[in-house]
């Protein structure tokens, strides 16, 4: 059988670069009411405060840098890619650090903060810079129609054809710095355990799903991440 890695990665992995967490006690949603700041609805209400919200986090995201994790995942996508075998990589996180670790075979499930979407055409297009109500989309034309390309509360992650895909024909499977509670991600561990998966759980704490995976490690994602690559590493080499 083809080997197939599916890896999943969480705020875990992006928060020893500075970036904050959302649902721990002192995450982002302690600080600030996901309701306003992260639906559809908030966003018809003040889209104001919600362009100011991810201005804000834009800024933060151009000053953070990718970590051992991150360049051990890229690292390892080369020598699985190398070695004949199929490989995906699905980020919760809309942040960029994977990609710049060297991350190729990457979905973004819940969007990507350097991008902007038109909700009038639906067009998508790099953005690095603040977004504002008044910012016309460079395909169509129409002003005030540009969001942030994130995936918001009561809205359908993307990629999620491919990432089932994916799962389905998945030989080993593992999640990193996710909590498991977020769905449908929570559910990724046990359907790739029901394609017959071995499966790891990288985390700080064990997550909501611990009885799905059959290994785990727990600690700094620096440290456990690259001590696990090199694992999968060596045996796809030997």
């Amino acid at each position: 059988m083809k080997p197939s890695l599916v890896i999943l990665t969480g705020a875990g992995i992006s928060a020893e670069s500075g970036l904050g967490t959302f649902r721990d006690t002192d995450g982002v949603w302690s600080k600030f009411d996901w309701r306003q700041l992260a639906t559809p609805e908030g966003f018809a209400n003040d889209p104001v405060a919600v362009h100011g919200f991810y201005n804000a986090r834009r800024q933060g995201l151009v000053a953070a840098q990718p970590h051992a994790a991150h360049t051990a995942l890229a690292e390892l996508e080369a020598a699985w890619l190398a070695s004949g075998g199929d490989f995906l990589l699905v980020t919760q996180n809309i942040d960029d650090l994977h990609e710049r670790a060297g991350s190729r075979a990457l979905v973004h499930m819940h969007g990507e903060l350097f991008k902007a979407r038109c909700g009038a055409c639906e067009a998508v297009t790099d953005c690095r810079t603040d977004l504002s109500i008044t910012d016309a989309c460079t395909a169509c034309g129409r002003e005030g129609q540009m969001r942030p390309h994130v995936v918001w509360f009561g809205e359908i992650p993307l990629g999620m054809d491919e990432i089932f895909a994916a799962l389905e024909t998945a030989t080993h499977f593992a999640a990193i710095g996710t909590s498991g509670t977020v769905w449908p991600a929570a559910g990724f561990a046990e359907a790739a355990k029901a394609a017959g998966a071995r499966t790891w759980e990288l985390s700080l704490e064990a997550g909501e799903s611990g009885h799905f995976f059959d290994v785990t490690d727990y600690g700094p994602a620096s440290e456990t991440v690259p001590r696990w690559a090199k694992t999968m590493m060596d045996e796809i080499r030997a």
